[in-house]
């Protein structure tokens, strides 16, 4: 299994519909709590998200996979099946 790096800022809704839709499908699926997920404000680590390709948060990837990217005025059902789509590409990495 891999781990999930999450790039967010602190002021950000989509970063905070990432943030709830992960505890409500770790709630609903008891597998993703095992799945680590690394959150890196990228405020705080300019150093880092330097690396990797996105525009905008939340981000996430698996390696330097980006697994999901949210888009301004993206509803959160979106946000929500992203974060699923990333907790799921996690288990089958393997």
């Amino acid at each position: 299994m891999n781990k999930i790096t999450m790039f967010h800022i602190t002021e950000c809704k989509y970063c905070d519909m990432a943030r709830r839709a992960i505890e409500e499908l770790r709630d609903e699926h008891p597998e993703y709590k095992d799945v680590e997920i690394e959150m890196i404000n990228e405020n705080e680590h300019p150093e880092i998200i330097e690396n990797y390709d996105y525009w905008s948060v939340p981000s996430l990837f698996i390696g330097k996979n980006k697994i999901f990217e949210a888009a301004l005025f993206m509803p959160y059902e979106e946000v929500r099946d992203g974060v699923k789509l990333a907790f799921d590409t996690a288990l089958r990495a393997e």
